[in-house]
């Protein structure tokens, strides 16, 4: 018997459908890579989200959904057989018949800032003019108190990039992962440090996602492409927005660490913020527990966050 006849999705090319932006398409490529190198044919398949059609901000565009709306209707619809996300943009509710087959080894997490003139975020002037097109960053940005004028911005990342170099901003902050996937990480003034900034959940990971009704191909997602570590890290950071009843465009940040506790068993340590719209008021708490309850660690410092007020802020931001 053949390697195809023992293993029938490899007799088939398989459709992997993914948003056009150059990022999307590089994060895409990956994945196709990593399953080519294992026999599989693959086509990859561009497709255009409401998000990639709209110019408004993502606040002004509802937010939670826009990136991956068609393509989600797309794979059931079968037009396409799996999709790669950028895994911030799931909203944190499953959608009905499609599984998260597979996280891959998440990238840096962390957020960075490109400058026009190479300053690194402290030595930004007061009145510096600082493009995001997050909620999250804007808020934590202005809770520094380093009066730094904090504006709107659309566009993919090369816009956004030529907006500083023409002038038009001063600064940007964008996700480390992404300028490192397009190879220009290297116009980063600096990686912020998440005790300044933490990133949105599940920031630098991507999410591999098929119909549920082909066990097959979740099996050999999951087996090929998931990366255990990363899972459990963006689960707890997505069980805490969960609970927090906010979504993608709420200013909510998190990250979990995976590490050896005292007992040399892994752990993970969760640190989350909620920050008000203008900056004023932000908490920030952290929490530990094991690897294997990560989705209860989030609840449980998500509760802690609600607690000290976390509700009154995430309702007074638009």
């Amino acid at each position: 018997m053949s390697l195809r006849q023992a293993d029938p999705l490899l007799a088939r090319t398989l459709r992997l459908g993914t948003r056009r932006s150059a990022l999307a398409m590089a994060q895409a490529g990956v994945i196709a890579d990593a399953l080519r190198a294992g026999g599989f044919d693959i086509e990859v398949v561009g497709i255009v989200t409401a998000g990639d059609r709209s110019a408004a901000v993502l606040t002004g565009l509802g937010g939670t959904g826009v990136f991956v709306t068609e393509l989600r209707e797309r794979l059931s619809a079968g037009d396409i057989d799996f999709a790669v996300h950028s895994l911030k943009d799931l909203p944190t509710r499953p959608a009905e018949g499609l599984a998260v087959a597979a996280v891959p080894l998440r990238a840096d997490p962390r957020d960075a800032l490109v400058s026009r003139e190479g300053l690194r975020l402290t030595e930004l002037p007061a009145g510096t003019r600082v493009g995001t097109g997050s909620p999250r960053r804007a808020a934590q940005l202005r809770a520094l108190g380093l009066g730094l004028d904090v504006v709107a911005i659309r566009g993919n990342v090369d816009t956004r990039l030529r907006k500083v170099a023409d002038g038009d901003y001063d600064a940007v902050v964008l996700a480390a992962a992404g300028l490192a996937r397009l190879g220009r990480l290297a116009e980063a003034a600096e990686v912020l440090d998440p005790g300044q900034m933490l990133p949105a959940p599940g920031q630098g990971a991507l999410a591999v996602e098929c119909r549920e009704s082909e066990p097959a191909l979740v099996a050999t997602l999951a087996e090929r492409l998931d990366d255990p570590g990363s899972r459990a890290a963006v689960t707890a950071e997505r069980s805490l927005l969960a609970a927090l009843e906010a979504g993608c465009s709420a200013p909510v940040g998190a990250l979990a660490d995976v590490a050896l506790g005292e007992s040399g068993e892994e752990e993970i340590y969760l640190r989350g913020v909620v920050a008000s719209v203008d900056g004023s008021h932000a908490i920030r708490l952290s929490a530990t527990g094991p690897l294997a309850d990560s989705e209860g660690l989030g609840r449980r410092l998500a509760a802690q966050l609600l607690e000290e007020g976390a509700a009154d802020l995430i309702g007074e931001n638009p």
